[in-house]
């Protein structure tokens, strides 16, 4: 008899710090830093808000309250973060 693995992928995500600097979010077992400086989206939202993240296709993280998206590569990249003036 054979087990095969069905469904989908669920990565765990969690928000680890807020600070005045910027925050850091846990994907699996890797930790990213989001300076507010590369992330401006994130320095005027409330807790509730950041802390509201899901991941989309195993590559994209979504904030639903935020109306925000990034993938993944982009966390990995900041300085290729686009800026919306």
């Amino acid at each position: 008899m054979n087990s095969k693995l069905t469904g989908k992928r669920i990565s765990e995500i969690e928000v680890t710090q807020i600070s005045i600097g910027g925050i850091w979010i846990l994907i699996d077992d890797k930790e990213y830093f989001l300076p507010f400086e590369k992330y401006p989206w994130f320095k005027n939202a409330n807790v509730g808000q950041i802390h509201n993240v899901q991941l989309l296709n195993d590559n994209e993280l979504h904030w639903p309250d935020l109306n925000l998206n990034l993938s993944l590569e982009s966390l990995g990249h900041p300085d290729h973060v686009p800026t919306y003036d």
